[in-house]
C-alpha cells in the first residue's frame, strides 16, 4: 500500500502542481505565456516528439517475422481455414489488414482478454482453484474512453477553423442531441470522464493491477480526467465566452495569434493542461497509439512456414561440414566410444 500511495500521490501532486501553476499564471499578468507561448511550445514538442519516436522505431531492425497471433495457422492446402482464423493469424497482406482494422477500431485483442481468478473450491474447502473468464469490462472502459476522446477532440475543430466543417456541425448536433439541460450535454464529455474515471479506479482497487502501476500509468490517466472536467465545468456551470475562445484558437491556427481579453482563470488551466497532454504523449505509454501501427508482433502476415527469411545482417560464417569435424575429432570419438564413419 506504501508503494501505491507513493505512486499515486506523486502522480495526483504533479497535476494539482499543473492546476495551481496556470490558475496563478492566468490570475497575474501571464495570460499571453498560457494562451500563446506554452500552446506553440506544446505543438513544437508533440510533432518533434512524435516524428522522433516513429523514426527510432521504424529504423529498429525486424529481420524475422515475429507476429503475435492466435488460430489456426495456415499449412496444408486440405486443412480448411475459416475467416477467424485468417484474420487472428494471417498468411497475406488483406487478412493482415483486416486484423488491423478489427485492433484498431475495435480492440479485438482486449475484447479476448480473460480474467484469472483463485476462488474457493467447493469440492475441497480448505483449497482453491483457479478459474479463467471473460472480462469485458475494461474492453469496454478502453474502448469507450477511445472513442470519447476522438469525438470530444473532432468537436473541438469547430474553434479552429471558420467556417466550420459539415462534419464537425454534423457530429455537434449528434453529440449533444440531449436538450434536458441548457447548453445541451455533450455525451462525449460525460463518456469520458466516467470511462477514465472507471480506469482510474480499476488501477486503484485491483491488486494485481495496482502492484504494477507506477506514477507514469496514474499521471495520464489523472491529467485527462482533470482535462475533462474543467471542460465541463467551463461549458456548463461557468460562463465563457466562446467567441473569445474561437478567436484564439483560429489566431494560433493561423500563426497570427490574438488575445482577447476576457478569457477565463479556469479557461487558461484547461488549456495548459491539454498543453501539458500534447507535450507528454510523445514520451509517454500514451504512445501505443501510434506505436500500435509499428509493432512487428502486430504488422507482420505469419508465413514463416512456407517462405524463408534470412537475417540481412547476418555475417559470412565459416561451416564445417561432418566429415571434416570427424577428421578433427576422431580420436577422442573412438576413445568415448562414439561411432565414426571412418576408423582412420
Amino acid at each position: 500500500m506504501d508503494f501505491f500511495k507513493r505512486h499515486f500521490f506523486v502522480a495526483l501532486s504533479a497535476v494539482l502542481g499543473l492546476i495551481i501553476i496556470a490558475y496563478v499564471g492566468a490570475r497575474g499578468n501571464l495570460q499571453l505565456v498560457f494562451g500563446v507561448v506554452v500552446p506553440y511550445m506544446a505543438a513544437l514538442i508533440f510533432v518533434e516528439g512524435l516524428v522522433y519516436r516513429v523514426i527510432q522505431w521504424a529504423r529498429s531492425p525486424v529481420p524475422f517475422r515475429i507476429p503475435t497471433t492466435g488460430g489456426q495457422g495456415r499449412t496444408l492446402p486440405w486443412i480448411k481455414r475459416d475467416l477467424g482464423d485468417k484474420l487472428d493469424n494471417p498468411s497475406d497482406t488483406p487478412h493482415l489488414i483486416g486484423r488491423m482494422a478489427l485492433e484498431v477500431f475495435a480492440f479485438r485483442s482486449l475484447f479476448r482478454n480473460l480474467r484469472t481468478e483463485l476462488v474457493k473450491d467447493p469440492d475441497n474447502p480448505e483449497g482453491a482453484r483457479l478459474i479463467h473468464w471473460s472480462y469485458k469490462w475494461l474492453w469496454l472502459g478502453a474502448i469507450a474512453f477511445h472513442y470519447a476522446f476522438l469525438v470530444v477532440i473532432l468537436r473541438h475543430l469547430r474553434f479552429f477553423t471558420e467556417p466550420t466543417m459539415g462534419l464537425v456541425l454534423m457530429l455537434d448536433k449528434v453529440d449533444g442531441f440531449l436538450q434536458f439541460f441548457t447548453p445541451a450535454v455533450y455525451l462525449s464529455g460525460v463518456v469520458l470522464v466516467a470511462a477514465v474515471g472507471y480506469l482510474l479506479f480499476r488501477r486503484i482497487t485491483n491488486p494485481a493491477v495496482r502492484y504494477i502501476s507506477l506514477a507514469a500509468d496514474y499521471f495520464p490517466l489523472l491529467l485527462i480526467l482533470s482535462i475533462g472536467i474543467t471542460g465541463i465545468l467551463l461549458r456548463y456551470f461557468f460562463k465563457t465566452d466562446i467567441v473569445a475562445v474561437k478567436e484564439l484558437a483560429i489566431g494560433l491556427a493561423t500563426l497570427h495569434p490574438k488575445l482577447p481579453a476576457n478569457l477565463s482563470s479556469l479557461f487558461f488551466v484547461h488549456l495548459f493542461l491539454v498543453c501539458a497532454l500534447f507535450a507528454y504523449f510523445p514520451f509517454s505509454k500514451l504512445m501505443h497509439a501510434p506505436g500500435v501501427f509499428m509493432s512487428p508482433t502486430r504488422n507482420m502476415v505469419c508465413n514463416n512456414r512456407w517462405v524463408m527469411h534470412v537475417n540481412p545482417w547476418n555475417y559470412p560464417v565459416k561451416f564445417h561440414s561432418y566429415a571434416e569435424y570427424e577428421d578433427k575429432f576422431r580420436d577422442a570419438m573412438i576413445e568415448a566410444g562414439i561411432p565414426v564413419e571412418k576408423e582412420q
